[in-house]
Parts: structure tokens; sequence; C-alpha cells
């Protein structure tokens, strides 16, 4: 493209005129040079021109301006030798040297100018990050900063990664629409819907596990959902009683199942547990009588069958768990709308004992099971205590957790200070090697520097971060970075449609 040439050349000014003209002119001519000067300089580029601001550059080409730039020969140090080691630590100012290239693009290291990637297994299998003991991962921000959209993002791009993703818990219904769009699958409970799940589907034995040994393992799986069940009905832990009565009320539904050749159901556990005379005849002659200790269970599990969760739980499955799906959520969005989420936790601790099947599977790939809202669940001892089990086991599993709450404190809803609720909840924490906190209300920054262990410099940071924007803390390191998404990937998780509208 031929480069436009312009120049200006002094006006004829007669002389008998003003002051007052004279400057004028002079201006004009001034003005008249700049403009030559401007049109002899080349455009600019058009990619410079619709850049997302997301990725222009912090400071332009000549540096960062102002007094802070240490230009202008005001600063002068005397020369000094000593090792890079020693130079870190001198200058803090020096970028972090990023997490290297594998994993899912997250999006731009806003101090190291970078792409940053995130994988939790190449990590933890490469030994690059010193003490990154395991793949679980907490997310933490205030609504409208953006969690859900990385949340989603991670799980969107790690599927081309090999991974698997599981919601066992969707409140709100955002995911059912990713997960069709990546060809998976979403499963709607609630009144009136057709969708039905068995909890005490037994999943498929392994090839590595003897038939005697999977019998017992299926047993103990179905006794501590039952349980769970009827602590979070309750509100109150079993007594030794109503913990054998179970166990008998289990064993003679799956010994009935087993001889018609079908599956054990919650509403038949139930109808046992309501029939004193044969639980008293399965005991024996030991000492006792579990007739009245077993009545309170009855009614809690009666909640699964004739109440509000009535046709969800209590009867065959109407779906085949499919462990090669990309991705699967658990729509729950019918449920807890009236602030009681008893219904809600209930359907989620079925939700997932089902979900167990692919989970338990060593051989399933990598996977990420996703905790949307998880701030709900605080409060109820029997689902901390699963997802406790599952935070243990993720690496034996193959399993990376994430856990996406509002607040830092929310994990102290859990209960009063030493109480299991409240030691499960730091527990959980405790196990998440990656941190990601986005921005949090002022009075929200104790808390979270308490718990996480913050910097002074990173909780001023905290405060401030803007839309899409946290703060990574991955085992001892830490990161600034910016969430980039696609603009498909916009369209996709938008949650803020009906505001629009």
């Amino acid at each position: 493209m031929p480069r436009t040439r312009a120049s200006a050349s002094p006006l004829f000014v007669p002389r008998k005129t003003t002051r007052a003209q004279q400057q004028a002119a002079r201006s004009g001519f001034a003005e008249a040079r700049r403009q030559a000067r401007l049109a002899g300089n080349p455009p600019k580029h058009r990619a410079e021109q619709t850049l997302d601001p997301d990725l222009r550059p912090t400071y332009p080409l000549a540096g960062r301006p102002g007094p802070a730039s240490a230009r202008g020969g005001k600063l002068a140090l005397p020369a000094h030798r000593m090792t890079t080691a020693t130079a870190s630590g001198a200058y803090p100012f020096v970028a972090e040297g990023g997490l290297g290239a594998e994993g899912v693009f997250i999006g731009r290291d806003v101090h190291a100018e970078a792409a940053f990637c995130f994988d939790p297994f190449s990590l933890y299998n490469s030994g690059r990050v010193e003490g990154f003991t395991n793949p679980n991962v907490v997310l933490a921000g205030i609504i409208g900063m953006g969690k859900s959209a990385l949340a989603k993002s991670i799980a969107t791009r790690s599927i081309a990664h090999g991974y698997r993703i599981y919601i066992p818990c969707d409140p709100k219904g955002e995911w059912t629409g990713v997960s069709q769009a990546l060809g998976g699958y979403s499963i709607a409970l609630g009144p009136g819907l057709p969708g039905r799940l068995n909890p005490l589907d037994a999943p498929a034995r392994p090839a590595s596990v003897s038939e005697e040994d999977w019998f017992t393992e299926v047993r103990k799986r179905r006794l501590l959902l039952l349980a769970s069940l009827a602590r979070t009905v309750l509100k109150r832990d079993l007594l030794p009683m109503e913990h054998t009565a179970l166990d008998l009320a289990l064993d003679l539904v799956v010994a009935d199942a087993a001889a018609r050749g079908t599956v054990p159901l919650l509403g038949e556990i139930a109808h046992v547990l309501g029939s004193p005379e044969r639980l008293d005849q399965a005991l024996g002659h030991q000492a006792g009588h579990l007739g009245s200790a077993a009545q309170d269970l009855a009614h809690a599990l009666r909640r699964l069958v004739h109440g509000d969760l009535s046709g969800m739980f209590d009867a065959p499955s109407t779906v085949v768990f499919d462990p090669t799906t990309p991705m699967l959520s658990i729509d729950l969005s019918r449920l807890g709308g009236s602030g009681d989420d008893s219904a809600l936790v209930l359907a989620m601790t079925c939700a997932s004992a089902w979900m167990e099947s692919a989970l338990s599977d060593p051989d399933g790939g990598r996977r990420w099971v996703i905790y949307d809202e998880a701030w709900r669940l605080m409060r109820h001892v029997g689902l901390l205590e699963r997802m406790q089990s599952q935070w243990k086991l993720s690496r034996g599993l193959g399993i990376a957790n994430l856990m996406v709450i509002h607040r830092l404190s929310d994990l102290l809803s859990a209960g009063d200070a030493g109480s299991r609720g409240r030691v499960l909840a730091e527990g959980l924490l405790a196990d998440c090697s990656t941190r990601i906190i986005y921005r949090q209300e002022p009075d929200q920054l104790a808390a979270a520097a308490s718990l996480l262990g913050l910097t002074g410099v990173e909780t001023q940071a905290v405060s401030a971060l803007t839309k899409g924007r946290g703060l990574w803390k991955v085992a001892g390191r830490s990161f600034i970075t910016q969430h980039i998404l696609h603009p498909t990937e916009r369209k996709l998780f938008d949650t803020d449609a009906r505001m629009a509208a």
C-alpha cells in the first residue's frame, strides 16, 4: 500500500493586519502542519482496532508511563553482580514463570502477560509445584463476577482433553443446555416429571473385584445411603437400635428382590421398617425389640415414598447410566424453591448414590465432579460426609472435585467451632490444593484471609478484582488470571439472559 505524503507551507499574511489576525494565521498553519504529519503516518492495522479488550496490553509499547517507569535518568545504581536466585528476591517485580503449557487454557496471566493453563492431573503427576497433593479445587466469588462461567468453561474445555464431567446437583438448571450442547444429557427430577432414579441400584462390578467382595461393598453403600437419608429427615444421629433395624430391613428387602429377580426399592425398606413383627422375627432370640425403635425410621423414609419426593426415588430407574457420556447433570431446579433445602438435599443424596456407579470404577478415566451452589449443602452433615469420602479417594479414582461457593465464610455455616459439620467443611477446604478466589466483599476479606492464609498483598488484590479476574492459589504459588471466553461460550454460559430481557 503506497504511503500517503502530505506537507504544509506558510500562508502569505499581508503586512497590514492586526495582531489577532496574525496569531490566527499562525494557529491555522500549526494545525495544518499537524494534520499533514498525521496523514503521513501509516494507518493502524485493522486487527489492532478490533482486538478483544481482554487481550490488549496493559501498557503501551513505550512502557509504563509516569515516574514509576524508572526512566529519565533519575535512577542511578552502582553495578553489582549476583545470582538469579538472589535477584529474584531483591527485585520482587519479576513475574512468575507460570504453570506450563499443559492442560486447559484458562486465560491470561495478568502479571506475566502470558497464557495461563491448568490441569490438576498434570500438575500432580509432574511434581512441578511443590505441595500439590491432590486435584481438588474450590472456587469462591460473589454474584456476577463470572465464577459460574469459569466452572462451565473448565468443564467444556476439559472434554477435549479426555475428561468426563458429572454434575450431581444442578439446583438452578444452568448446566442442562451446556450438557446437551456437548453431546451429553441431563436428568430433570421433580414432582410430575417422568425422571426416576433408584438410588439402591447396584453398579456394575469391576473386573478386578470378586463377586463376594463386590456384594459386601454394595451392601455397605446402601446402608450408608439409608443412614444419610434418615439423618437428614430426623435432623439427628441414629441410635444403635435404629442402625440394627436398617441392617435387618435392607437384608430382608434384598433377599426378596433377589428371589423375584428385581431390584430393591426405598418403598420396600420403609414398608419393612413399619412392620415390627417382621423385624423382631428377623432379629431372632437377641435381646430387645426393634418394633418401637424403628418407627421413627419408617416415618422418615416414608417422605421419599408418599411425601413431596414421591415418585422420584421409589420406583425402578427410567434412565440407564452411561459412563461414556461427555457430560451428565442432575437438574434439581424444581426442588428447594420454597426456601427449605431438605427436599433438595434428599434428592442430591439419592442422585449422588446413583452416580457413584461410574465414579467407583478406577478405569473410568479422568473425571470432573462439579458441586455447583455447594453453599446450600454445608448445613447437612450427611452430604458433607459423602463429599469428604469422595475428596479423600479422588487420586485413587481419577476424580477432580470442584466445589463452587459464594463466600469462604459459607464453610463456617456448617456448624459451631469444633462441631462435626464444621470439621468436615474445613477438611474439604484443606483437601483442595487449588483455591480460586474471585472478588469478595470488604466484610468477607478477614474470613477469606484467615481460611486461606492470604498475605496482605493478596487480600488487597482480592478486594479489587474485576469481573472474570481471580486469584489462583495453586499450592504455594499465586497468580492473578483473567479468564477469557470464546464468543460461543459467552452465549452458551449466559446466566443473565432474563435480566437482559
